[in-house]
């Protein structure tokens, strides 16, 4: 249901564009919506397929301009855009469009726009507006460049939009180890190989939520008229230690794992923002006050899947043949381990 000038309305009328449709939250969001009794319209580069009458999926880049400007002449009622604007000056181009093209805009924010300020508040500092060390790269970094766009948003001349900041979430085929995700962790897990993790992170706290608890989230905001306007942490309350995760994934998966120096383990992933990432993320507690959302959605902590079951249940249904390998991680690891002598903690 929702509300439209103080009057219960069903949903069967009420169109909602999905960009990004076949990622990590969208694939549980998508049967959220379709249950609350809207249509459906999923745009991204994957092959799917809808049996239900209600859902379309589209194949097509949901950042083509031309393609999005023509689609929305069709009318929609919400859009849940998934997708990354890694410029500001590229993200204003789309919300323009989106904006003007809509009655509600769900943005994807992130909680890594957060500085080191736990517990995570929506008024808790971000590292955009802190003193950042020297060793900070600022252009392109994901936690600015949302930031950003949270402010351009926040000071348009539209209040019809909500700001969503995820915490890590794991899905179907997206799970998490620190900085290392599926093509890394679950590759080496299924072959039985060792994973690397780094020293500094291990006694953090992280919070990590399953995307079938954030999709209700979603699908609870959306044309919710008093979400418009507002900002919300979007997660589980349930936090742990980075090396309590790898307990669980030892218990679980069979995990094997040593420690490393955190400049090894760099050195190991290999990409640019591998040390921001770690350090200004990762090496920060991240205990995440969820009530906020929790109050507009109705839902209560206790009915939020624990971190054990929803990894459990996850990796079961994954087999190696749908995890793609990264293999200039994989082999760097392979050689540290070699060179290393290491052996399982």
């Amino acid at each position: 249901m929702l509300w439209e000038g103080g009057t219960k309305m069903q949903n069967t009328d009420k169109k909602i564009l999905v960009l990004g449709s076949t990622g990590a939250m969208a694939v549980y969001l998508i049967p959220e919506l379709l249950k609350k009794g809207y249509s459906v319209v999923g745009v991204s580069l994957d092959d799917a397929k809808s049996d239900n009458e209600k859902l379309t999926y589209i194949k097509a880049d949901a950042k083509d301009f031309d393609f999005l400007t023509k689609l929305l002449e069709s009318g929609f009622d919400a859009i849940v855009d998934f997708m990354v604007y890694n410029k500001l000056e590229i993200f204003e181009k789309y919300y323009n469009l989106f904006i003007k093209n809509t009655n509600h805009y769900i943005f994807l924010s992130s909680y890594r726009v957060y500085a080191d300020d736990s517990p995570l508040s929506e008024t808790s500092k971000r590292l955009l507006d802190v003193e950042k060390p020297a060793d900070f790269v600022t252009e392109l970094e994901y936690s600015i460049y949302k930031a950003e766009e949270e402010d351009f948003i926040n000071n348009s001349d539209y209040k019809n939009y909500t700001i969503l900041r995820p915490a890590i979430t794991y899905s179907k085929r997206r799970f998490q180890l620190v900085t290392l995700e599926a093509d890394v962790l679950v590759w080496r897990m299924l072959q039985g190989k060792t994973v690397v993790l780094p020293k500094s992170a291990m006694e953090k706290e992280a919070t990590m939520t399953w995307a079938g608890d954030v999709a209700k989230m979603i699908a609870s905001l959306v044309l919710n008229p008093e979400a418009y306007g507002e900002t919300y942490n979007v997660s589980t309350s349930e936090h742990r230690k980075w090396k309590d995760v790898a307990k669980i994934y030892e218990k679980i998966a069979n995990l094997k794992y040593i420690i490393a120096d955190d400049r090894d383990y760099i050195d190991i992933l290999g990409y640019d923002f591998a040390k921001q990432q770690l350090f200004y993320d990762r090496c920060f507690d991240r205990v995440v006050d969820n009530s906020k959302i929790l109050s507009i959605c109705n839902m209560n902590r206790e009915e939020l899947m624990s971190l054990e079951e929803g990894l459990s249940m996850e990796y079961k249904n994954i087999s190696l043949d749908q995890v793609r390998c990264n293999l200039p991680i994989n082999e760097r690891m392979d050689k540290y381990l070699e060179r290393t002598g290491v052996e399982k903690h």
